[in-house]
């Protein structure tokens, strides 16, 4: 049975003493922006903690929206009081009151409670008991962690930047396309797809000796995508600029802090465009994204830089007002073989430039974000343009302090016989690509696009350390649990 109650939508259960509130309550966040004192309203939430003084509880409430509770003041005459006071800490609870001052520190107003609803309360077995749990608890309970605030204002902050990606694109008139999930190619040629199949891996069919994919759904071997920048490119030729952002996925059996099986990617692919212009694009977009998470996820921001790495609003706004150096790989290389401390792995032309060389780079040489450019094509993909010096290829690597690299990409081969010599060299079938090789027959031009990790933008942008904790699931070698 529907009824006016309070000012709210209330639908009447058959648990004695219950009523769920179902629209027209108000977040927390809003609550603290823009309520007013003296306003009669519903809030809903998990109890994060609650204190019993004589005759007077105060339970901090909060729902989510924000990193902030909600302190709720509820007195002993409430008929409610007693069994509220016997909650846990994970409790679900609906309260209605009125929003008055607050005289406590640290907090500017309060809901005295005139009607609480208890929805669901917590068995002594909930294991978020404690006020600090270490991050590699709370993987174990990856179900359970986005009541944490650390998690919470992850995954706040995670949702806005997915909303600027896609604002960032569609101000600069890019098309949002939806490249596929399940595919024939492996765009970068280091064969760790998750394999996609139909066939009984028990007894597979055979011919001789290999498995016979021809009576498999698809009638050929199929995996999940690592990239959908083929077919962006594909789409580009006919649409200008487009961008995916969707998941992708690498069966690659890593156990660092910067890996996982499962993650997700932002990729633009532009016509008419050379490696200058996916610079100046890579540029514009890392600033863009910087500068909205200052100015949209302030409260989350001011929590990173307090609880998780001191100084992180000071280095993401340094980021979004930098001067994005450009430096060709040799003279990176140049600069490397003439530093005065010894690196872990060897720094020689012609070997790709690991993590530890990025950071110097970045940190030590230059002291800001740097591309470098025109990277040996011995290291490179198939797809990159070869430059002129024949030794070389149109590609490009966005480094920054702290991470290292952050974005790659490069000017695609639009030249059909270089791009058809390069894959032979490489021994890539131009059969199995001859869609691909198509686009480079008819009407191609000049064209560039880079990929974009989004957990690691996250890592950057929150202080995160681990890429396990800036996806809400993890998928990790040996973890697909949840």
């Amino acid at each position: 049975m529907w009824q006016q109650e309070y000012g709210v939508l209330s639908l009447k259960t058959d648990v004695i003493g219950t009523e769920v509130y179902l629209s027209n309550y108000i977040k927390i966040a809003s609550l603290l922006q823009t309520a007013q004192i003296g306003n009669n309203l519903t809030v809903n939430g998990w109890i994060r903690s609650l204190r019993v003084n004589k005759g007077v509880a105060f339970i901090s409430l909060n729902d989510g929206s924000t990193v902030g509770g909600l302190q709720i003041v509820m007195e002993s005459p409430l008929p409610e009081y007693d069994e509220v006071c016997r909650l846990g800490t994970g409790s679900a609870i609906g309260v209605y009151g009125e929003l008055v001052e607050s005289p406590a520190a640290g907090q500017s107003v309060e809901l005295r409670a005139e009607k609480i609803t208890i929805y669901g309360g917590v068995d002594g077995n909930y294991p978020l008991q404690k006020k600090h749990h270490s991050f590699e608890f709370l993987r174990s309970i990856a179900h359970l962690r986005p009541r944490a605030n650390t998690f919470g204002a992850v995954f706040r902050t995670r949702s806005a930047l997915s909303f600027a990606i896609h604002r960032f694109f569609r101000e600069r008139e890019f098309v949002y396309v939806h490249t596929p999930i399940i595919t024939a190619n492996d765009c970068e040629g280091a064969g760790e797809l998750f394999r996609v199949t139909t066939l009984d891996m028990a007894d597979p069919p055979r011919v001789q000796g290999s498995v016979d994919y021809s009576s498999d759904f698809f009638s050929q071997p199929t995996g999940l995508t690592v990239s959908g920048q083929l077919e962006g490119e594909l789409l580009a030729m006919g649409l200008s600029s487009v961008y995916t952002f969707g998941p992708t996925f690498r069966a690659e059996n890593s156990n660092t802090s910067r890996h996982a099986a499962e993650f997700w990617m932002v990729e633009p692919e532009i016509a008419f465009a050379d490696l200058s212009d996916n610079a100046d694009l890579a540029e514009d977009f890392i600033k863009y994204l910087c500068r909205f998470v200052l100015d949209e996820c302030a409260g989350d921001m001011a929590f990173f830089d307090k609880q998780i790495e001191p100084g992180l609003i000071q280095r993401v706004g340094t980021l979004a007002q930098s001067n994005f150096v450009r430096m060709d790989y040799s003279e990176a290389i140049d600069r490397l073989l003439k530093a005065p401390v010894t690196f872990k792995y060897p720094v020689e032309w012609g070997l790709d430039l690991q993590t530890e060389h990025e950071r110097y780079l970045a940190e030590q040489v230059v002291g800001g974000p740097l591309f470098v450019l025109n990277y040996p094509k011995d290291i490179k993909a198939f797809y990159m343009r070869q430059n002129d010096d024949g030794r070389t290829v149109a590609a490009m690597d966005l480094l920054v302090p702290k991470v290292g690299e952050i974005i790659g990409g490069s000017q695609r081969e639009e030249r059909l016989d270089y791009l058809e010599n390069r894959m032979d060299q490489m021994g890539i079938s131009t059969r199995s690509l001859s869609w691909y090789l198509d686009s480079r027959r008819w009407g191609c031009c000049p064209h560039a696009g880079f990929g974009l990790g989004f957990e690691r933008l996250i890592m950057y942008l929150t202080g995160m350390e681990n890429i396990r904790d800036v996806i809400p699931f993890p998928r990790t070698p040996g973890h697909a649990e949840f």
